[in-house]
């Protein structure tokens, strides 16, 4: 009897530990998958951000590095330039992908203007390349956003789900790029615009796929996402000295933490923008192979 009481035991024991070999097994399957998935995504969102990047470095460059026979911002212009140039080039973007690029580059510099006339901030560098205050340079740093989504939209394979109607979305769109301007004679109504997108966007979903697996985020999530990122790169560049903010001019500070909300409000309308052409493109494609 005491015999086979121990050898139950045992036989239990034996029966434990594989089912704990077991588990663990596939844990360790399903986290070397998520690490795979993890670095495959980093992976095209770094080829996604190659525009982003080559600016940042360029100003980080140009701040450490003088470079002869022309002002900072004159090189910076060139840089970008060339950069788009060799963007189309190689065909790491599209010639549809550069019209919604350039369209950003003419409402960020609008903004711009407008901003630095103003004394929203400024930029103290000499350049033969500044109209009115603002050199050109700085409309390619909103293109650069757009390029970023683009290429992360066409790369990640992104569909929307439950995306509202085009007129509620342009007139979202059209009233917080007007806010930036308003609200330095009215009062600001970004709180009440953010507002407005989360009840506008709560059942809204933007899937995108990576390795052949889909997945799926809330788009108001993906905006909170971006927009504080694109704050941590404001910092680095006025750091670098890209531009600089009244509270920067005796030394270089942290970018307020409420300046999150005006970039996501920027974010906000940049994907608005893309995911409207993008969606009118597909409509015509489908009605063209009909």
């Amino acid at each position: 009897m005491e015999t086979t009481n121990r050898s139950l035991r045992l036989i239990s024991i034996y029966k434990g530990e594989l089912i704990v070999n077991l588990i663990l097994q596939k844990a360790e399957s399903h986290f070397n998958r998520a690490v795979k998935q993890l670095v495959r995504f980093g992976w095209e969102q770094a080829l996604s951000c190659i525009f982003p990047v080559v600016i940042f470095a360029s100003l980080a460059f140009t701040k450490i590095v003088p470079l002869p026979f022309l002002p900072r911002y004159d090189w910076l212009l060139l840089i970008c330039i060339l950069m788009q140039w060799l963007m189309v080039r190689t065909k790491l973007e599209t010639l549809d992908e550069l019209k919604v690029i350039t369209l950003f580059h003419l409402i960020g510099l609008a903004l711009e203007l407008f901003k630095v006339h103003m004394g929203s901030w400024a930029y103290p560098g000499e350049g033969y390349s500044k109209l009115f205050g603002v050199p050109l340079y700085s409309g390619f740093m909103y293109a650069s956003v757009a390029s970023y989504l683009c290429q992360a939209w066409r790369r990640l394979n992104v569909e929307l789900i439950n995306w509202p109607p085009f007129f509620v979305v342009a007139s979202l769109a059209a009233a917080i790029y007007l806010n930036f301007f308003t609200h330095h004679f009215w009062m600001d109504v970004r709180w009440w615009l953010s507002g407005l997108v989360i009840i506008v966007f709560w059942k809204s979903w933007v899937t995108y796929e990576v390795n052949g697996t889909r997945y799926r985020m809330p788009i108001a999530l993906s905006f909170v996402l971006i927009g504080f990122f694109i704050w941590i790169a404001e910092n680095i560049a006025t750091f670098f000295g890209a531009w600089q903010y009244p509270n920067q001019s005796v030394a270089w500070s942290l970018v307020h933490l409420g300046k999150v909300s005006s970039w996501l409000l920027l974010v906000i309308v940049s994907f608005l923008i893309v995911a409207t052409l993008k969606r009118v493109k597909g409509k015509n494609t489908k009605k063209a192979k009909m």
